[in-house]
């Protein structure tokens, strides 16, 4: 599988940026992909906190977005991306729910990018674990960045 390198400008020095939690603006941040298959027809995000009691609990599942090496930042909520894409339930919401730990408390935060070689046929309600089985041998690569936040 070759290697899919993600960079995002709202995280700096392993740090979210306050734009893009729950106690700033909350806009999902712009991910930018390099070493992106030509073969991928889309892509799918899940930001995951890697520091919840709930082992990887989900702030953000979207897929179906059209592969490119961009995706862009501040997507609307919604059950649909305009564009392109699918927006599931990840923290209850049809949208990007950012890092937002208890006070006082730091926690670690990871986007994990999936190419895939085809868009995926999942209704709207789906969760984290409805998209992963889906998902199943379509993946032709992924990729993830972290970042912390108190």
């Amino acid at each position: 599988m070759k290697l899919l390198t993600v960079r995002c400008p709202g995280i700096q020095n392993g740090k979210f940026l306050p734009d893009h939690t729950g106690r700033g603006k909350d806009l999902s941040p712009e991910l930018i992909l390099e070493g992106l298959s030509p073969k991928a027809e889309t892509l799918a995000v899940v930001l995951e906190d890697m520091s919840h009691p709930i082992k990887g609990f989900a702030h953000w599942v979207i897929w179906n977005l059209p592969a490119s090496d961009r995706i862009p930042g501040g997507i609307p909520a919604g059950k649909c991306v305009p564009g392109g894409g699918a927006q599931g339930v990840a923290y209850g919401l049809h949208r990007y729910a950012g890092p937002r730990p208890p006070k006082g408390k730091t926690h670690a935060y990871r986007f994990t990018v999936y190419a895939l070689d085809c868009a995926l046929d999942l209704g709207s309600g789906a969760r984290k674990k409805a998209f992963l089985r889906a998902a199943e041998g379509h993946v032709l690569q992924q990729g993830s960045i972290s970042g912390e936040f108190e």
